[in-house]
């Protein structure tokens, strides 16, 4: 867990390359970032600018060619896929532009996905279940399928699956790219409420000035830089 002393995310001097089409990509060079216990952090950024790299390296999903990432006490830099899968797990809770639920389970079903990769009762699955529906307002929901939901609601079951595990970090890349501005105003409130009222660290990249007024810091990433702008 992320002290005063230890950032609940610190990202030193990394660099990610892909190989692609025989020639060498760098999305990401040299990029460092801190984030404290608490923070709500926005990234915005031209496309192409290494947004959702970045997102991904402090996920777990995908690794640096160099550099450093700790993220809630831990340095996930050198572990192996299998640590990252089960540090992810219980340490990050990722919301995604494209709801990526799945089609063929309820709303309860979806958000009870990442708890079957614990160890736990199913008791206690139906309890953390519960809870987070009831966080995200959608406990009359959810014996619903995604088809029967709207996209507000279905962002807000994502958002419900994300907090199951009750991580310390959330992580959301364009979480309002698919919604209208209604319901993206809607899960933006959610998201502050997570924050303010329970403490969650967000890292969230956006493309929208209007989602990241709810930012206590405004971060512009561009060819690996990362510059702050100053809030009112």
């Amino acid at each position: 867990m992320g002290t005063p002393e230890s950032p609940m995310i610190f990202v030193e001097n990394v660099t990610k390359t892909y190989s692609k089409a025989g020639s060498d990509v760098t999305p990401l060079a040299n990029a460092n970032l801190t984030v404290a216990a608490g923070e709500f952090v926005v990234m915005m950024g031209p496309s192409g600018s290494g947004k959702s790299t970045l997102l991904n390296l402090v996920a777990g999903i995908d690794k640096p060619s160099r550099g450093k990432v700790v993220v809630s006490g831990e340095d996930i830099t050198d572990y192996t896929e299998d640590e990252l899968a089960e540090w992810r797990t219980r340490a990050i809770g990722y919301i995604f532009q494209q709801f990526n639920l799945m089609p063929i389970l309820t709303a309860y079903e979806n958000v009870e996905l990442p708890l079957l990769l614990l160890p736990l009762k199913a008791p206690q699955r139906r309890k953390l279940v519960e809870t987070a529906l009831g966080v995200v307002d959608l406990t009359d929901r959810s014996d619903h399928y995604p088809r029967q939901l709207s996209g507000g609601e279905e962002q807000r079951v994502a958002v419900a699956r994300a907090l199951a595990t009750d991580p310390q970090v959330i992580l959301a890349d364009e979480p309002t790219g698919n919604l209208d501005r209604n319901s993206a105003t809607t899960v933006m409130d959610l998201l502050s409420e997570l924050n303010h009222n329970f403490g969650k660290t967000i890292l969230l990249v956006t493309h929208d000035p209007h989602v990241a007024e709810h930012g206590s810091r405004i971060l512009h990433l561009d060819k690996g830089e990362l510059s702050e702008e100053q809030l009112p």
